[in-house]
């Protein structure tokens, strides 16, 4: 294809996104029929179109959020990022994947300092730009662009850290308290409502922390062999749940009725240990219902990372091999691996089942992906859109509408499809580079298929962030506006007082963003109007506690009941007192 006058490609990034798939790999369970066979329908670019998916909902769709809610998942409003993805915002820190260090551990889980960890500013899209027919796509870099390995820490301490603490007469570290935060609160800041200590000895590197999860007015995390419920209103706390292994694995939400599933190792050895284990939890009780084991006995299973998602009452257990689905409610096994040579090997939460489909008829054959929409109950595909030969699904971003992440190499692209997946537009960048946060550089690196935050999407626009720039002052960016019938850019919003935000979901028809606490500065919940314009304050925090908020590890931040929660996604100290008296779980209200 030609390049339009001074359009160049850079060299190195091969060539861009074309929506055409090119000719599909041999049918099998879950493609749809070839062209003329009984049931076909005629599609563009070789999908078939299915029928259209539920309304807009909660997470991973306006108007709901993506990675939990005030109370049952799929009947309000919730609390981040509109598409199914992960929640939070990173700090500010230097562009770049942030991939995870080697895994000493084994497959079951990472062992080494950072390993699991999300990475900070993932893929952050680059301003080369290359531009074909109608569209462009962003190409990406593993080291954003600047040449170096990416720095992993919470504001700048080149580690990962829960917030500053005291030392008590006995010389126990303490960490802050809400009381002593707000006593230097200024009049029209918010105040912090209560603080949880992380309260457990971690092992070497630390660990990642899960959730939030909301189930009523209790708000769930989970660490290590810990997940502990607490009151929403006063953060005391409900019950405490001690498991017998290491968390490895977790969807992004709960139930309707308030349950989730999580993977646990198989057993407490660090370098034997497999991520094997599904372990039902009632998140208003604290109880422990059902236990299953999921055979990982084969060898590329064995070496694959752990996906997993909720729909409704079905739980994926995704690898790269296979997909194990159970149903919440009494753990009864619902759908497995499919016939034919193309294996779902990940799925997003929330009201649409969307999957991330691997087809490979031989080992030395190469790997052709698929984008499906499945029934939850079955496993049976809607529809399939077939991704060009050599790119890959990395993340989705929205489900509704569908928003999807692809890479090849060292290019990335964001596509737009229809509700019955049908090709609809790429996202067409301009000058700016743009971030969004993702667990790892796509689902096949070990994060969940909508393990991203930092953007969010209505009917008509999709809402993204760009990259930190330091300024004379601080770090600040910009959020900005694309048109998602033809990709463009339709408006761009600076980020209020020299900081830095990232789009959560929408909030009653507007932008609701999470601006980002520098060390001086305290973090806000603002939203943006769909039209643009300046930021407005829902919740300022405290100047007072910006110093425990700006040092919370690329915290994820939930928006429920006018309260704003921040948990670190990773704990991690060199002192075991000190990682005891981290900051877990900061709560601010009014």
């Amino acid at each position: 294809m030609t390049q339009p006058p001074g359009r160049q490609p850079q060299g190195g990034f091969g060539a861009p996104y074309d929506p055409a798939p090119g000719p599909p790999p041999a049918p099998g369970y879950g493609y749809p029929p070839a062209a003329g066979a009984p049931g076909a329908q005629p599609g563009p670019y070789g999908q078939q179109p299915g029928p259209y998916a539920q309304p807009p909902g909660p997470y991973g769709q306006p108007p709901g959020p993506y990675g939990q809610q005030p109370g049952p998942y799929a009947q309000q409003s919730g609390p981040y990022a509109q598409q199914s993805g992960p929640y939070g915002h990173p700090q500010p820190t230097r562009p770049g994947f942030g991939s995870p260090s080697p895994n000493p551990g084994g497959p079951g889980r990472g062992r080494g300092p950072f390993t699991g960890k999300p990475a900070l500013v993932i893929g952050a899209v680059l301003a080369v730009l290359l531009l074909v027919g109608g569209g462009v796509w962003f190409a990406t870099s593993g080291d954003g662009g600047t040449g170096k390995k990416p720095v992993a820490g919470g504001g700048g301490t080149g580690k990962p850290s829960g917030s500053p603490t005291a030392v008590k007469e006995d010389g126990r570290s303490t960490g802050p308290t809400a009381a002593g935060l707000n006593a230097k609160r200024k009049p029209g800041e918010g105040k912090v409502l209560w603080i949880r200590e992380n309260g457990i000895d971690l092992p070497q590197y630390g660990d990642e922390e899960y959730g939030p999860w909301f189930a009523g007015d209790t708000v769930v995390k989970g660490i290590y062999r810990t997940v502990s419920g607490y009151s929403v209103a006063d953060g005391s706390e409900k019950w405490t749940l001690k498991l017998p292994t290491d968390l490895c694995a977790a969807p992004t939400l709960p139930t309707a009725d308030g349950k989730v599933v999580v993977g646990i190792e198989d057993n407490v050895s660090e370098k034997e240990a497999d991520c094997s284990v599904l372990q039902m939890i009632d998140l208003r009780t604290g109880r422990a219902g059902w236990k299953k084991t999921v055979d990982r006995t084969g060898m590329q299973d064995g070496l694959s990372h752990v996906a997993m998602s909720v729909n409704g009452d079905t739980v994926t257990f995704g690898r790269t091999s296979n997909t194990d689905a159970f149903r919440i409610s009494d753990g009864k096994k619902l759908f497995g691996g499919r016939e034919g040579v193309c294996q779902p090997f990940a799925f997003t939460s929330g009201p649409r089942m969307i999957a991330a489909v691997s087809c490979q008829a031989e080992p030395v054959d190469p790997v052709r992906q698929q984008v499906q929409e499945v029934d939850p109950v079955t496993g049976a595909p809607k529809w399939t859109y077939e991704v060009k030969a050599g790119w890959k699904v990395a993340h989705v971003y929205s489900s509704s509408p569908l928003v999807i992440s692809i890479k090849k190499d060292e290019q990335g692209a964001i596509a737009v499809l229809n509700e019955d997946g049908t090709y609809r537009s790429q996202l067409v960048g301009g000058s700016e580079n743009y971030a969004a946060r993702c667990g790892e550089e796509s689902v096949e690196s070990g994060s969940n298929l909508d393990g991203c935050v930092g953007f969010a999407a209505d009917k008509e626009r999709f809402y993204l962030s760009t990259e930190s720039q330091s300024t004379a002052e601080a770090m600040t960016n910009k959020v900005i506006a694309f048109d998602l019938a033809t990709g463009r850019t339709v408006w761009e919003a600076p980020a209020p007082d020299n900081q830095v935000m990232w789009p959560l979901r929408m909030e009653g028809g507007d932008v609701l963003i999470h601006v980002r606490a520098s060390y001086r500065k305290g973090g806000a919940l603002a939203v943006i109007a769909p039209t643009g314009g300046t930021p407005r304050t829902l919740l300022q925090h405290p100047a007072s506690g910006a110093g425990t908020e700006s040092l919370l590890f690329a915290p994820k931040a939930a928006y429920v009941g006018g309260r704003s929660f921040l948990v670190p996604t990773r704990i991690s100290s060199d002192e075991d007192e000190e990682e005891k008296a981290m900051t877990a779980l900061m709560v601010f209200g009014t």
